[in-house]
């Protein structure tokens, strides 16, 4: 099984936060990115089990996005 996590960078909080469609529950932040992917892969398989009643394999896609405004 695959799942998608999604980083998206908060300008106003200067927070990365990891959310997912395919895991229930799974809300994280973080002001450093490296640091939120490490809490990310240690919370997603906590998860996986308390949502799924068997063990199974599974893939993590992780996609990021930031947005920056700036003036000239």
């Amino acid at each position: 099984m695959e799942y998608v996590i999604n980083f998206t960078w908060d300008n106003e909080a200067e927070v990365w936060t990891a959310t997912s469609n395919d895991i229930p529950g799974l809300v994280l932040e973080s002001g450093s990115f490296d640091a939120l992917l490490e809490r990310t892969r240690f919370a997603v398989p906590e998860l996986i089990s308390l949502n799924s009643s068997k063990n199974q394999s599974f893939s993590l896609t992780f996609k990021s996005e930031r947005h920056e405004r700036m003036v000239l």
